[in-house]
């Protein structure tokens, strides 16, 4: 059966390969961006390789909230069928350390956005019955509160890592809280030869494909569709146990609070 799936962050990248396989395969893709012009680029590139119409473009800037959920309101407003939404946008070195509102900006990208995209979504995402993939790391690390509001920031790996594991930890609320989704956590592997391990870290250790490969399994097979509040690690090629905070529920519950304080005007 073929599926409409959105990929965030996905004119580059794993997201890319996953999106141009899955085209390939025959189903609707929704490509998202934050630059108009890349978007249509890759939305043409793409329907030309799997030779179908049904590859759409999606504009917004994920390091501004107002436009996150401006995003939503036109999805729901379009009424769009999504059966799969991949949360794959994400930043690691940039050259605003900051967004606007003064948070960092792999705290806002990586772990905000895709919070408030994902509950401004919920009505239409549980109609389906969607899959949520929600693409972690390796890298995890105790979230700080003073970080996550902005009041401290910290090196780029650090904050990093922790927006890795708050999107973790929030999956796994996810997943308990909402039954009709099944929520997955994945780390696609460490060091995939992208632009993003690239520019952090100068070399790579395995091929992009492995990280398009594993979302494309998880976003369509079967197999997965009991594995909601799950954490699958790419590295192992394996289900596996994720940074002990991840089965705190005093911490999960904690951080859910926290954010829900921090980006109330947005949810």
């Amino acid at each position: 059966m073929k599926k409409t799936i959105l990929i965030t962050g996905s004119t580059d990248g794993i997201g890319k390969l996953a999106a141009t396989n899955l085209a390939i395969e025959g189903h609707t893709l929704y490509i998202h961006g934050r630059n108009k012009e890349k978007v249509t680029h890759t939305v043409q590139e793409i329907a030309k390789l799997a030779n179908t119409e049904k590859v759409f473009g999606l504009v917004a800037d994920f390091s501004n909230l107002e436009e996150v959920i401006l995003l939503a309101d036109q999805i729901k407003k379009d009424k769009l069928v999504i059966d799969v939404l991949i949360n794959n946008a994400g930043v690691f070195k940039t050259t605003e350390p900051t967004n606007d509102a003064n948070f960092d900006m792999r705290i806002a990208v990586n772990y905000f956005a895709p919070f408030v995209f994902t509950h401004a979504l919920l009505p239409l995402l549980k109609a389906t019955r969607s899959r949520v993939i929600n693409l972690s790391s390796a890298a995890q690390s105790s979230v700080e509160t003073t970080v996550l509001n902005g009041e401290h920031h910290t090196s780029e790996q650090e904050s990093y890592a922790q927006s890795k594991l708050a999107l973790l930890m929030w999956s796994f609320y996810l997943a308990k809280n909402v039954s009709e989704v099944t929520t997955i956590a994945v780390n696609p592997g460490s060091l995939l030869n992208t632009k993003m391990v690239q520019q952090a870290y100068g070399q790579f250790w395995s091929s992009a494909d492995k990280g398009a490969h594993i979302l494309q399994e998880l976003a369509l097979k079967v197999d997965y569709q009991e594995s909601s509040g799950l954490y699958f690690d790419n590295d192992k090629g394996s289900f596996s146990r994720a940074n002990s905070d991840a089965y705190d529920s005093e911490k999960i519950e904690q951080l859910i609070k926290n954010t829900k304080e921090i980006i109330y005007q947005y949810i």
